[in-house]
């Protein structure tokens, strides 16, 4: 398998929000945060990340997200994918995910996506995220041609290329 990342990087542990959110890796014990939060919002979620991951199914068990849990922590040992969680500053909430992918296109580095809850669209904290993620990107992670979806390629188009 071809690296996507220099071998010695190691991947951020943290990023704090101007709103009092932070992003950390996601770890299989968030399943009591993470599954009602997924689930909350499946229906979007599902028109976001179901044409191309098939996920969240509307009939996901909390073994399964266990299981996405476990592999997302997983991939994060190996470098080969990220899956952040965004909590509340006592992460007594999961609130969303960011997600940074190889990529799937010629002329990129880097995949990037995230999501939040229902309750948290058009929020500041969804307001916040965007260039918090960007500046994040810039400045800790050695990508220098990231695709953001959403901003550099829409949310239909990714479906297509994906599908």
């Amino acid at each position: 398998m071809t690296t996507w990342l220099p071998a010695d990087f190691i991947a951020p542990a943290r990023l704090d929000l101007p709103t009092g959110h932070h992003l950390r890796p996601i770890r299989a014990d968030d399943l009591d945060l993470d599954y009602p939060a997924v689930m909350g919002s499946q229906q979007r979620l599902w028109r976001l990340f179901g044409p191309v991951w098939e996920w969240p199914p509307i009939d996901m068990t909390r073994e399964q997200d266990h299981e996405d849990l476990v592999r997302h922590a997983d991939e994060m040992t190996r470098n080969e994918s990220f899956n952040f969680a965004l909590f509340d500053a006592q992460e007594t909430a999961l609130l969303g995910c960011v997600y940074l992918d190889p990529p799937e296109v010629d002329g990129t580095d880097a995949e990037i996506s995230w999501w939040v809850v229902d309750e948290q669209v058009g929020t500041d904290l969804e307001a916040a995220m965007r260039p918090a993620i960007e500046a994040w990107l810039d400045e800790v992670w050695p990508f220098t041609r990231p695709r953001i979806v959403g901003r550099d390629v829409s949310w239909e188009d990714w479906h297509a290329e994906e599908a």
